[in-house]
């Protein structure tokens, strides 16, 4: 691995952070309403959504590191 990526990690977990929280902040209602349509979700559709999610987020590490 190369030097820096703890900070990296580090920054990219303060941003998701920073991001949630807003997100929590500015729309409560919308993220109950949210929570409650993947609540319904079967588990494939959730599982297949967090890979392209994990996946697209590996691509995206990869080109910025690149």
């Amino acid at each position: 691995m190369q030097d820096g990526f703890g900070e990296l990690l580090l920054a990219a977990l303060g941003l998701y952070l920073v991001i949630e929280g807003a997100a929590l902040a500015l729309f409560p209602d919308g993220i109950r309403r949210m929570m409650a349509l993947v609540q319904q979700l079967p588990p494939a559709t959730l599982r297949t959504f967090g890979l392209a999610a994990a996946t697209l987020g590996v691509i995206i590490v990869w080109l910025v590191r690149g």
